[in-house]
């Protein structure tokens, strides 16, 4: 199927099926239920997972396959961004154009700032990197304050002139992102008594979006040029000795990774028409650096779950306020109660990012393969259990010879 055997094929569809069902399985708890503050089935963090899962695929390319480690991947991102909200003033509201533009504008950049930083390897390529982004973020907040709106960030207004679309809405308000009339904040609701399930049409059009970015990074592990990145992750010195030019690959590599991430920032403009200088910061590049290592490095999925594992942490975990933890622990008696309020407020709400640590922590201390290494071992348990039950040891014959 679409040119992958028939492992790839399963895989692909096991995807596409766990796509399809999130806003079901980001909703485990009724409403009713303390437990429902743990619920991620509501649309702007379904997006986000999409979105940053695009992201995180893109950096697992050039991190992934290459082993060349960019802490400047925010600038793609803020292109992105500000290259789709500036089609959104100049054409229409339709998401398409916008994100054409954000994918071709940060594959410029990334050709030129690969091209650069390319020249060097190990911890200069890093710091090379990190210094474009910095140079790119104070750009954007300061010295082209004309095309990015400095600090206050750009957006969309009732004076844009849209030339291809409406100025105003029906209700006298900025018209909604859309595709072709679909509006990216339509969303359908489902009730299944206590339980309420939100189908958004932003969610599904970034899924839809992830999945073909997805589907080509499954094509790009599987073909003989990224075999010739893994060659060069696992020993580019030896192919640059035996005269194979390497700089083609690599370059290529950065340059496909710079596009994922213009998609992800044109992607966060479509769903919220703001872009803003804030998001070529070099916390945005060390939170994709985190994701791809958290879920496992040169993996398929390790990317996408540990982007989802971070956000879920970062928009659930950090909701969580005294109040809540009330309403959580209100089955204990008085004293029990608000010492584990106490206890926990450590590690969530603004805490939150202590937990992170910590789990970060143990992740590359006991599984330097991310969680993708946490499953293989756990698969390889129950497998290695349900194989010594169905095969048992056989015994040697009598008259075999002692060893």
């Amino acid at each position: 199927m679409l040119g992958l055997n028939k492992v790839d094929s399963r895989f692909l569809m096991f995807v596409i099926l766990l796509t399809l069902a999130t806003p079901i399985l980001l909703q485990p708890f009724p409403e009713s239920s303390p437990l429902a503050q743990f619920n991620g089935g509501y649309p702007d963090l379904m997006q986000r997972f999409a979105i940053f899962g695009i992201f995180a695929i893109g950096f697992n390319i050039l991190f992934g396959l290459t082993g060349y480690l960019s802490f400047g991947h925010a600038a793609f991102l803020g292109v992105g961004s500000y290259s789709t909200v500036w089609m959104f003033k100049l054409l229409s509201m339709n998401v398409l154009p916008g994100l054409v533009l954000a994918v071709i504008t940060s594959g410029i950049l990334a050709l030129i700032i690969g091209y650069i930083s390319l020249k060097r390897s190990g911890i200069y390529f890093s710091i090379l990197t990190l210094a474009f982004a910095q140079m790119s973020y104070n750009l954007a907040y300061s010295v082209f304050t004309p095309i990015t709106n400095g600090e206050t960030g750009l957006q969309v207004t009732l004076n844009d002139p849209r030339v291809l679309g409406q100025q105003v809405a029906e209700n006298g308000n900025v018209p909604a992102t859309n595709i072709f009339g679909l509006e990216m904040g339509s969303s359908q609701q489902l009730h299944l008594g206590d339980w309420v399930f939100t189908f958004n049409f932003g969610y599904y059009f970034c899924a839809f979006i992830a999945l073909i970015a997805f589907y080509i990074s499954l094509r790009i592990f599987r073909s003989p040029f990224g075999m010739m990145l893994r060659a060069i992750k696992s020993n580019q010195t030896r192919m640059n000795y035996t005269g194979f030019n390497t700089k083609p690959y690599t370059l290529a590599a950065f340059v496909i990774s710079g596009m994922y991430a213009g998609l992800a920032g044109g992607l966060l403009a479509s769903m919220d028409p703001l872009a803003g200088a804030e998001r070529m910061q070099w916390t945005a590049s060390g939170e994709v650096v985190l994701m791809t290592i958290l879920g496992g490095a040169g993996t398929l999925m390790g990317p996408i779950i540990g982007a989802g594992f971070i956000k879920y942490f970062e928009n659930i975990f950090s909701s969580f306020n005294e109040h809540v933890l009330h309403n959580i622990f209100a089955f204990l008696p008085d004293g029990i109660e608000d010492f584990a309020v106490g206890l926990t407020s450590m590690f969530v709400g603004e805490g939150w990012h202590l937990t992170l640590g910590l789990i970060f922590v143990l992740v590359v201390a006991f599984l330097p393969g991310g969680m993708m290494e946490g499953f293989r071992r756990l698969g390889a348990m129950f497998n290695k259990g349900g194989g010594n039950k169905s095969k048992p040891k056989e015994k040697a014959p009598a008259s075999a010879p002692a060893e």
